[in-house]
């Protein structure tokens, strides 16, 4: 049998460790700390059609690309380990002035030209299907494809999947890719691949999210995930089974998870303004990740050498992107490349492929 490892025990990881398990390679995942990171800190959003923008053609093809495998790669998944993770079937993304108005009718067009289903909602549209968010929402943009998933869910299954299936789970530091002994190798290692191989373009985007839970006597938390503009900063809210998930600062800060004060109050300022009823929930986690970020916005997942395969650099898609991640890395271990996942290869960047890293 075959030997993979797998370096990286993030949400990617896990995945690629268990599809290659299912195919019959003897697998061991490597990570100090399985399951946390950016993976942990998450909002689960699955949303590539409502974050689409005219130019981005080849960003929206590889998210749609990733969207359309989540419902037979969540079936699967449940199968295997009887976890649901789904927690909304559907996206808003809401407008508070005429200008974030005019943005979502660029989006419905561009993205609907594409054959996508998206539809602008009025006034009393948005007061229809989620009456508890502000007055001052004039317009939206629906996305009914658009699902959102529970991340801590998702990476809790996925280990069990994969330990299930055969994965070896072993908590240690790869400081060197020459060194490991397997057969091939996956470098998942997140904002930190760039460590193991220095020419990869990820470098690591802080992000802080807040986990709010109802109380008694505050009001529901909107059923759909509510996207908004509030003064020039994205803020998303993401229902779960006992509150929301608010999210998410962005900011160019090295590997720093440290939550600031600032973070904090701009979510719940922003969040607020979007659903007014939200300062009633309580305030039960404060969290940073450090998203692995690319200069394009697309992975990096293809080949680095005869031995090594690179998934890693998903930004703020790492949840969007698992399936199509996991088929593609099967390909590429299989000698049958994935044309979907052609845009990621790694060779769009200057990358020395070969070596014996």
């Amino acid at each position: 049998m075959r030997t993979l490892g797998v370096v990286g025990g993030g949400v990617i990881g896990l995945a690629v460790a268990w599809r290659a398990a299912v195919d019959g390679w003897s697998v061991t995942l490597l990570d100090p700390a399985v399951a946390t990171g950016a993976s942990w800190v998450a909002g689960g959003m699955l949303a590539p059609l409502s974050e689409g923008w005219p130019g981005e053609e080849r960003v929206l093809e590889f998210g749609a690309a990733a969207l359309a495998r989540w419902p037979g790669f969540a079936a699967r998944l449940e199968a295997a380990t009887g976890a649901g993770v789904f927690v909304a079937d559907e996206t808003m993304t809401v407008a508070l002035d005429a200008a974030d108005a005019a943005d979502l009718r660029t989006v419905a067009d561009w993205v609907g030209a594409g054959g996508h289903e998206l539809r602008i909602l009025d006034r009393a549209g948005v007061r229809a299907l989620e009456p508890s968010l502000a007055r001052t929402v004039r317009a939206a943009l629906l996305a009914p494809t658009e699902p959102a998933i529970d991340n801590r869910l998702l990476v809790t299954a996925l280990r069990r999947a994969a330990e299930a299936a055969g994965v070896v789970v072993r908590a240690e530091d790869v400081a060197s890719l020459a060194e490991l002994p397997y057969d091939q190798i996956v470098l998942a290692a997140g904002a930190a691949s760039a460590r193991l191989w220095p020419e990869l373009p990820v470098r690591p985007v802080k992000g802080e999210i807040l986990r709010l839970r109802q109380r008694s006597g505050a009001p529901p938390a909107p059923r759909r995930v509510v996207r908004a503009r509030v003064h020039g900063r994205p803020v998303y809210l993401v229902p779960r089974p006992d509150g929301i998930v608010v999210g998410a600062t962005q900011y160019e800060a090295g590997f720093d998870t440290a939550v600031t004060v600032a973070g904090v109050r701009d979510l719940i300022a922003d969040a607020e303004a979007v659903f007014p009823g939200i300062g009633e929930y309580e305030l039960l986690e404060a969290s940073a990740g450090s998203r692995p970020g690319s200069p394009d916005n697309l992975p990096l997942i293809g080949r680095l050498s005869e031995r090594i395969i690179v998934a890693a650099g998903h930004g703020r898609n790492g949840m969007l992107t698992v399936p199509l991640t996991v088929d593609a890395v099967a390909g590429l271990l299989a000698d049958t490349p994935l044309p979907e996942a052609e845009v990621a290869d790694p060779q769009r960047f200057s990358i020395t492929v070969g070596g014996t890293r």
